[in-house]
C-alpha cells in the first residue's frame, strides 16, 4: 500500500461530537470515511455530496450489525477497511449501590464488546493486506477510575488492555493498535459533567485551566492512523490537559 492510495476508514458513532469531528478530519484530507451511527443520520449536505463520504447505521452491540455496515461499507467503496476507529461510547452517571445488571451489561456491551467484534470482523483481511491501523477511544475514567460511573470507567479500563493485547497479537503483520484518552471535552455527551459541580472542580484542576476542543483530539488520532506513526504500537496517548500522568 502506498501513500497515494485512498484510505478507506471507519469511525463508528460518527454522527456527531468527537466521534463526527474524527470522520470529518479524515474526510477534509482526502480519505475514503464511513461514518458509522445508530440513531442520528443528520449528515449536512456537504458531507452527503462528498464522493469519499458513506453513513451507515450499525449497533455495535450486535455483531450481526456490525458484519453488515462492514459489507455495505467495502461494497460501496469497493475496497477493504484500512483504519478503523472504535469511537462509539454511552456513558452514564450513577452511584456504584445502584448500578443495575442491566446498567452494567448495556455498558460493557457497547463500549467493550463493540469494539471488540469490530476488531475482530476487520483484523484478518488487514493481516491478509499486512498493513491497518486500530485506534480505540478510551477515557481518563479508564485510567483512574469513577465515583459515579464504575462501570463506564471499568468498559474504558478494558478497552485500553484490549488495545494492548491487540498489538501484542497483530503487531508483526504490519497492523498498530493505540488508544487515545481524552479528559474532559466540549460535547454534548460530556455537558452533563461539565456543568455539575464535580464537573466545576475538575477544570479548576486541570493544569491547562480548560477542557480540550474536539480538533485537539482528532489530530492526535488521524496521527496514530498515519505511516509517521508505523512504531508506535499498544499505547495509551492521553489528551487530558495534564489531568493525568500516567
Amino acid at each position: 500500500m502506498t501513500e497515494n492510495t485512498p484510505k478507506l476508514v471507519f469511525v463508528s458513532g460518527a454522527s456527531r461530537g468527537i466521534g463526527k469531528g474524527i470522520a470529518d478530519w479524515f474526510i477534509d484530507r482526502g480519505y475514503l470515511v464511513a461514518y458509522g451511527y445508530l440513531k442520528n443520520n443528520n449528515f449536512d449536505q456537504e458531507t452527503n455530496d462528498n464522493q469519499n463520504f458513506f453513513s451507515v447505521k450499525v449497533d455495535v452491540t450486535k455483531r450481526d450489525s456490525i458484519k453488515s455496515a462492514i459489507e455495505e461499507t467495502q461494497k460501496f467503496f469497493e475496497k477493504k477497511i484500512d483504519i478503523l476507529v472504535n469511537n462509539a461510547a454511552i456513558a452514564q452517571e450513577k452511584p456504584f449501590s445502584t448500578i443495575s445488571d442491566e446498567d452494567w451489561d448495556l455498558m460493557m456491551k457497547t463500549n467493550l464488546k463493540g469494539p471488540f467484534i469490530f476488531c475482530q470482523e476487520v483484523l484478518p483481511q488487514m493481516v491478509e493486506t499486512k498493513w491497518g491501523r486500530i485506534v480505540n477511544i478510551s477515557s481518563i475514567g479508564g485510567q483512574w477510575g469513577g465515583i459515579n460511573q464504575v462501570h463506564y470507567a471499568a468498559s474504558k479500563a478494558g478497552l485500553i488492555n484490549l488495545t494492548m493485547s491487540i498489538a501484542k497479537n497483530y503487531s508483526s503483520f504490519g497492523i498498530t493498535c493505540n488508544a487515545v484518552s481524552p479528559g474532559l471535552v466540549k460535547t454534548d455527551m460530556a455537558l452533563r459533567e461539565i456543568n455539575s459541580e464535580e464537573g466545576k472542580k475538575k477544570i479548576a484542576n486541570i493544569p491547562l485551566g480548560r477542557i480540550a476542543n474536539i480538533s485537539e483530539l482528532t489530530s492526535v488520532v488521524g496521527y496514530l492512523a498515519s505511516n509517521d506513526a508505523s512504531y508506535i504500537t499498544g499505547q495509551t496517548i492521553n489528551v487530558n490537559g495534564g489531568m493525568y500522568f500516567g
